[in-house]
């Protein structure tokens, strides 16, 4: 460590603080060494905002690729918007399923047959029915409504899901 007098600025080097005054050689002063300067906290809160955004970068970066992953991974997504009920002409109530079918990828994909499952009010499967939606095409970001009717009654169906089959990526040969 090193220290200085106060009135002749002559340095001196100690191993450690000293625990009482200390007099100058040179001029004679004596004067009480104060602690040094606590540098150490300093650095600590630098690293720990260092180690923060660093974390918060990490993370950044995470949420993008796994977002770039599930585009990859999923490019079009099936929602159902909306239930209305009808009769058929047998006065047997039916549910007619509305949605949207949406590209989130940058690709051009075809529309594969969709499949909506009915199921119970337990969850058990009633019946599952696959349907042509009207586009073929979606442009990247495009989307297209579907709308069916189930031909299972309304009584029975407490539930209602649409599924996608699996799907290539593109690039992907079979």
């Amino acid at each position: 460590m090193k220290i200085t007098c106060d009135f002749c600025k002559t340095e001196y080097s100690v191993p450690s603080r000293p625990a009482t005054a200390v007099k100058c050689a040179i001029c004679g002063h004596v004067w009480a060494v104060a602690a040094p300067a606590r540098r150490d906290v300093f650095l600590k809160f630098f690293a720990a905002l260092c180690a923060l955004f660093a974390a918060i970068v990490f993370a950044a970066v995470v949420m993008i690729t796994h977002d770039k992953k599930v585009e990859k991974n999923k490019p079009l997504v099936a929602t159902i918007t909306g239930y209305e009920s009808v009769v058929d002409d047998e006065g047997i109530p039916h549910l007619v399923v509305s949605g949207r079918i949406t590209n989130q990828s940058a690709e051009i994909y075809g529309v594969p047959d969709l499949i909506l499952v009915s199921h119970a009010a337990d969850g058990t499967v009633i019946e599952k029915q696959k349907f042509m939606p009207s586009a073929t095409l979606l442009d990247s970001g495009g989307y297209t409504e579907f709308r069916h009717i189930l031909s299972v009654p309304v009584s029975q169906v407490k539930k209602v899901t649409v599924e996608l089959p699996d799907m290539p990526t593109p690039g992907d040969k079979k």
